[in-house]
C-alpha cells in the first residue's frame, strides 16, 4: 500500500485544525464564564491586565490567550503584548444576542461529553435517550445557540417571508410554538407583536419552568406556557404554529403535522424551521453538515427511537420533510419561504 505524502499531509493538516477545535472547548466555555471575552470586548489587555480585570490568575492567563490568538478567537499585538477582540469575534463570543452566541454551542457539545456511555450503549443496542435525561447544560446550550438565528432573522426575515403572516399578528392573532424549550421564540414574537397571544408547549417540564421565568423577566404578558406533547395540546383556531428546530426530533411527526393543521383555522399558516440539509448525504458533507450530523447522532436521532419514532434526524432534507408535513400531516401547499446557512424556513398551509 503506497501513500500519497500530499495527501497525508493535508490530511493530518485538517485533523491537526480539529484536534486544536477539540482541546480547546473547555478554554472557550471558560472564556464565557469567567468574562474573558466580555473583558478583550472592551479593551486591549495583556495577560497581567486581564488577570486583573476578571480576578483570574496571570500564569494561566497567558496560556489561554495564547491558544485563543493561535485559534483565531482574539487578536494579538506583538509591539505592545496586548490582545483583544475584534467586532466580529467580539460578536459572536461576547454577546448573548449576537448573530451566534459561540459559547452556547461549546455548551451543547460539553452535554455531548456527558452522553458518551449512553451513547456507546445505543450506537450497539439502537435504543434511544429521552430529550430529558441529558446534562441541564444541552437545555441551556440549546437555548443560546438557536436564540441568536432567532434574533437575527425571525421577526425581521422569517415571519415577513410567510404570506400575510405579519398582518394578522399586528392585528391580533393566535400563535402555538410547539416545542418551545426555554421559549426564547415564544418570548422574542410575543415582544414583536403585543396585540397576538402566543402559547409555548413543551413536553419537557424543567424547560416550561424555565420558559415561564424567561417570559416574566422580559416583562410580555402576551404569553402562556404548557406543558403538553406535539400531537397532544389542547389549543385551537390558531393563525400560526410554528415547529422551530424540533419536528425532526419527534417520535411521532406525522401526527404532530396531523394535529397542527386540525388546530389552525382555515386560512392559518403552519411554519416549520429545521436544520439546513439538502436530500441526500452527498449534498451534506460540508462544515454545518457535520455539525449536525454529530449533535443528530447524540441528540435528534436518540429522542425519537426512544419511543420508536421514525428518527428523521437533522438532516432530514425538504423532500422527507415534505412527506411528513403534507403526505401524512393532511397539509395541501408547501413552499421553502427562506433560509439561512443554518436553517430552511417551509411555509406550509391547510
Amino acid at each position: 500500500m503506497s501513500i500519497d505524502e500530499g495527501k497525508l499531509n493535508a490530511f493530518l493538516g485538517k485533523a491537526v485544525g480539529d484536534l486544536g477545535a477539540a482541546f480547546s472547548a473547555v478554554l472557550v466555555l471558560l472564556g464565557d464564564e469567567l468574562g474573558l471575552y466580555k473583558a478583550l470586548a472592551k479593551e486591549s489587555l495583556t495577560p497581567a491586565e486581564l488577570a486583573n480585570r476578571v480576578g483570574t490568575n496571570e500564569r494561566y492567563m497567558r496560556e489561554w490567550l495564547g491558544n485563543q490568538a493561535a485559534g483565531g478567537y482574539a487578536e494579538l499585538d506583538p509591539a505592545t503584548g496586548k490582545y483583544h477582540l475584534t467586532e466580529e469575534q467580539a460578536a459572536c463570543l461576547a454577546d448573548p444576542a449576537g448573530p451566534v452566541d459561540l459559547p452556547g454551542a461549546y455548551e451543547i457539545a460539553r452535554a455531548l461529553f456527558h452522553t458518551y456511555p449512553r451513547v456507546r450503549e445505543n450506537f450497539i443496542s439502537g435504543n434511544g435517550m429521552e430529550w430529558g435525561e441529558h446534562h441541564p447544560c444541552l437545555f441551556h446550550g440549546v437555548e443560546r445557540f438557536f436564540r441568536g438565528g432567532y434574533n437575527s432573522h425571525l421577526v425581521g426575515d422569517w415571519l415577513p417571508a410567510l404570506d400575510g403572516v405579519v398582518e394578522k399578528l399586528s392585528r391580533g392573532g393566535k400563535v402555538a410554538d410547539i416545542g418551545c424549550g426555554h421559549g426564547a421564540s415564544t418570548v422574542l414574537m410575543a415582544k414583536a407583536f403585543p396585540n397576538s397571544h402566543f402559547i409555548g408547549y413543551d413536553y419537557h417540564e424543567p424547560s416550561i419552568e424555565t420558559a415561564r421565568k424567561r417570559a416574566h423577566a422580559a416583562g410580555v404578558t402576551n404569553t402562556t406556557v404548557e406543558q403538553a406533547d406535539a400531537a397532544g395540546y389542547q389549543g385551537s383556531d390558531f393563525d400560526l404554529i410554528a415547529f422551530f428546530d424540533c419536528l425532526h426530533d419527534m417520535a411521532d411527526p406525522n401526527g404532530a403535522a396531523r394535529h397542527a393543521r386540525s388546530a389552525l383555522k382555515d386560512d392559518g399558516t403552519c411554519m416549520v424551521v429545521e436544520p439546513f440539509a439538502g436530500n441526500s448525504p452527498a449534498e451534506n458533507l460540508n462544515p454545518v453538515g457535520r455539525i449536525y450530523y454529530a449533535a443528530s447522532s447524540m441528540i435528534c436521532v436518540p429522542v425519537s427511537l426512544a419511543k420508536h419514532g421514525p428518527a428523521l434526524g437533522a438532516q432530514a432534507g425538504e423532500t422527507r420533510l415534505r412527506k411528513v408535513i403534507v403526505e401524512e400531516g393532511g397539509f395541501s401547499r408547501l413552499r421553502r419561504a427562506a433560509e439561512t446557512p443554518f436553517n430552511i424556513v417551509l411555509e406550509a398551509r391547510p
